[in-house]
């Protein structure tokens, strides 16, 4: 009789197939499979089949809706390095130092430097300018010298934003600055009687919050640019500002000094209270950052140590979650990956800490100023770098590093 011939191997499948089969398989399952063959390999490491693990992983570049913020990289790359974030693996450097900047009229003789990431490009802001550094090759760190200088504010520039190739700006001088970034044009107009804490940029309006404690809407469209749309009366100080994603309305936050919450929803079209958020903020309580992660899901942390998340659809009396920092110090700074992890900036030694929403505990943290106390003023992430904004330095973890 004639003998039976070998079965086919199951590598042998129809590739649409074998894509369905291996979809069931975890990480370390897909990494076995990859020492199998050369087919494998490269069928083991198509992006479909790590999108799933990615999107329940610390910093993958996915948001909660499955949106991909880091496109062009290899998905089993990022749930690689986003091992190292877990696990708070990572190389420190110091990358800028600058001098401490001594201010007679204050009790503080530090600058409070602000931040922004876009693409190969870091905006930090020193004294009255905003400096654009490039990155270097494969994050090595920055180029040494500024590839451009934004300047316009006679005082310190206290907050900026860059949305759509503009920065705009807020200083302690009281104006508002907006710089196109490739191109001379720029527009300054005078905002607010005292300093400007805080701004955002969004759909052609400008929102502006100062310690004149007031809120203000502000016009760029065509014959109406710097024209003040509303002026919102918070009766307290404005630390924070943001517009929501749908541009229907921003929030401020403010420094709870009297009776009223230090988190309120404004109309943006009419400068109408929509609503406040909380009813158990103590004195004191003040809000230093917020950030939007979907239209109805808020951050917000301050000085009474809290990470707090709103979800404006189920309350807005309490919200859904909140995290402690251990050592009882103010938060300075927050930012989400807009899925599951957080990171934060306290006040005391440069200390960042890394939080899983899904657990209730600090995840990791990292002291950046030790033996010497600074605040971390502002912090921003990519999905393989962290950068964090000190007093006299911007400091660097590189999570790429095995």
């Amino acid at each position: 009789s004639r003998a039976a011939s070998p079965p086919s191997p199951l590598w042998a499948l129809p590739e649409e197939l074998l894509l369905l089969i291996c979809s069931y398989l975890d990480a370390q399952a897909l990494g076995r499979l990859a020492q199998v063959c050369r087919r494998l390999r490269f069928l083991s490491s198509r992006d479909v089949l790590w999108r799933r693990i990615a999107r329940a992983c610390l910093n993958s570049g996915f948001t909660q809706l499955g949106t991909d913020l880091a496109a062009g990289i290899p998905v089993k790359e990022r749930v690689k390095v986003s091992q190292n974030w877990r696990h708070g693996r990572c190389r420190r450097e110091t990358v800028l130092k600058w001098k401490c900047k001594q201010v007679a009229s204050s009790s503080s003789s530090f600058l409070m430097p602000w931040m922004e990431l876009d693409g190969d490009y870091l905006y930090l802001s020193q004294a009255e300018n905003i400096q654009a550094y490039q990155l270097c090759a494969e994050g090595t760190g920055l180029q040494r010298h500024p590839q451009a200088i934004f300047s316009g504010h006679q005082e310190d520039v206290c907050r900026f934003v860059l949305v759509n190739s503009h920065i705009v700006s807020g200083g302690g001088d009281g104006n508002i600055v907006l710089h196109k970034l490739h191109g001379s044009y720029s527009i300054k107009f005078s905002a607010h009687e005292q300093e400007v804490n805080c701004v955002d940029f969004q759909g052609g309006l400008i929102v502006s919050g100062s310690r004149d404690r007031t809120a203000k809407v502000w016009s760029l469209s065509a014959g109406r640019v710097g024209q003040c749309l509303h002026t919102v009366q918070t009766e307290d100080r404005v630390w924070s500002i943001a517009i929501s994603p749908l541009l229907s309305s921003f929030v401020t936050g403010t420094a709870c000094c009297g009776h009223i919450s230090p988190l309120r929803i404004w109309d943006l079209e009419s400068g109408q209270l929509l609503t406040c958020l909380g009813t158990d903020f103590h004195r004191g309580a003040g809000v230093l950052d917020v950030f939007y992660e979907t239209p109805s899901l808020l951050l917000s942390c301050g000085y009474d140590t809290y990470i707090r998340y709103w979800d404006i659809r189920t309350s807005t009396r309490k919200c859904v979650q909140e995290w402690e920092e251990p050592h009882d110090s103010a938060l300075y700074c927050i930012r989400s990956d807009q899925n599951h992890m957080i990171a934060s900036g306290s006040s005391y030694y440069g200390v960042v800490r890394l939080w899983d929403k899904r657990q209730t505990r600090c995840l990791q943290s990292f002291h950046l100023s030790s033996p010497t106390s600074s605040p971390v003023y502002c912090l921003r992430f990519s999905t393989t770098h962290l950068y964090a904004a000190l007093a006299s330095a911007l400091h660097v973890l590189d999570f790429t590093a095995s």
